[in-house]
C-alpha cells in the first residue's frame, strides 16, 4: 500500500503542545511517510525550522499567512525607522534624557531590543534566511484572506506580491491561501506571472469554473477533511472536474478534520477518511488515489523519493 504524503499541517500550533512528540512519532508507523510543515508566522516559521530539523521525515514551508501580514507591516515600518538617519534625533527631541535613563536602567537594553526584533532591518530577510535550509520545499502559506476586515486588504495585497517575488528569488513553489478573494488572488497570481513559480491552492474551496483558472497557471490542488462534509457540494463537483494528476493530500492540522471526527483536532492520521472519500467521487480505488497523490506531492515539491 502506497505511503501517504500530508502536504499541509500545522504541527506547530500549541493544540499539539500536550502530546506533539508521541503524535509525530506515530506518523510513519501508521503510513503517513512525509509530512510538510507550514508557517504562518514568523514565529511559526521558526518552530517549523525546529521541527524539520528534529524530523527526518518533516519538510516545512516559510511564509506569512495573510492574517498575519500586519505583523510584517509594523516590523517593516519599525525597520525603516531605525534605518532612518532622522530617527534618533527625532527620539531625543521628544525625550533628550530618555535614552540614558534607558541605558542607565538597563545597560544590556539594545541587545534586548534586538532580541525582540531580530528581523529588523529587513523583515523578508528572517523569511529569506529561512527558506534557504535545505529542508524548506516552500514559501508558504501566503496570499489573501477576506472573511475578516483585518488586515487592510492593501496589506495583504503588498505582502502576498513580496512572499510571491521572494519565491521566485528563492527557486521554490507556493503554498497559496486565498478565502473569499478569488480574483484578487487569480489577479495578482497572474500580474506576478505565478505560473513560472508553481505551487498549490490551499484548502481549495472555490468552483469547478474557477479551478481552471489555476489549473492554466500549472498549480496543484489542496484537497483535506472538508471533502468529507455533507455540505461540501461545491468543492465535491470541483474535486471531481480536476485532474487527479493536479491534486495532493493535506490536513490543514489541527483544523478541518473529517468526518466522522469533524470538530475535533485534526492529525495526519486521518486522511485515509479522505482518500476514501476522494476515491469514491473520482471512481478509482483508495490505493490509486494514494499513489497519484504520493506522487504529485513530490513534483509539487520538486523533492526526490
Amino acid at each position: 500500500m502506497t505511503a501517504i504524503f500530508d502536504t499541509h499541517a500545522h504541527y506547530d500550533d500549541k493544540a499539539f503542545d500536550g502530546d506533539r512528540e508521541a503524535l509525530l512519532a506515530a506518523l510513519p508507523r501508521s503510513g503517513i511517510a512525509r509530512v510538510v510543515n507550514i508557517g504562518a508566522s514568523l514565529a511559526s516559521c521558526k518552530r517549523t525550522v525546529a521541527l524539520m530539523e528534529k524530523y527526518d521525515y518533516i519538510y516545512g514551508a516559510i511564509g506569512v499567512h495573510p492574517s498575519e501580514t500586519a505583523e510584517l507591516e509594523g516590523q517593516s515600518l519599525n525597520a525603516r525607522e531605525q534605518q532612518s538617519p532622522e530617527a534618533p534625533a527625532a527620539r531625543e527631541r521628544q525625550s533628550p534624557e530618555a535614552p540614558a535613563a534607558r541605558e542607565r536602567q538597563s545597560p544590556e537594553a539594545p541587545a534586548a531590543r534586538e532580541q525582540q526584533s531580530p528581523e529588523a532591518p529587513d523583515v523578508l530577510e528572517q523569511l529569506r534566511a529561512m527558506c534557504r535550509h535545505e529542508k524548506c520545499v516552500a514559501v508558504g502559506e501566503i496570499g489573501l484572506d477576506y472573511y475578516w476586515d483585518e488586515p487592510a486588504r492593501e496589506i495583504q495585497k503588498k505582502w502576498f506580491v513580496r512572499q510571491l517575488q521572494l519565491a521566485r528569488e528563492c527557486a521554490l513553489p507556493v503554498v497559496i491561501h486565498s478565502r473569499d478573494a478569488a480574483r484578487d488572488t487569480a489577479d495578482i497570481m497572474e500580474a506576478e506571472k505565478a505560473g513560472e513559480i508553481g505551487g498549490v491552492i490551499h484548502c481549495y474551496s472555490y468552483t469547478k469554473e474557477t479551478a481552471r483558472t489555476f489549473l492554466d497557471m500549472g498549480f496543484f490542488f489542496g484537497i483535506g477533511g472538508v471533502l468529507t462534509f455533507q455540505n461540501a457540494r461545491k468543492l465535491k463537483e470541483a474535486a471531481e472536474y480536476i485532474p487527479m494528476d493536479r491534486i495532493v493530500l493535506e490536513t490543514d492540522c489541527p483544523y478541518l478534520a473529517p468526518v466522522p471526527f469533524r470538530g475535533k483536532r485534526n492529525s495526519s492520521l486521518n486522511l485515509p477518511y479522505v482518500v476514501s472519500a476522494l476515491a469514491q467521487i473520482k471512481g478509482i480505488s483508495e490505493e490509486e488515489v494514494r499513489r497519484a497523490a504520493w506522487e504529485n506531492g513530490l513534483r509539487l515539491y520538486r523533492m526526490d523519493v
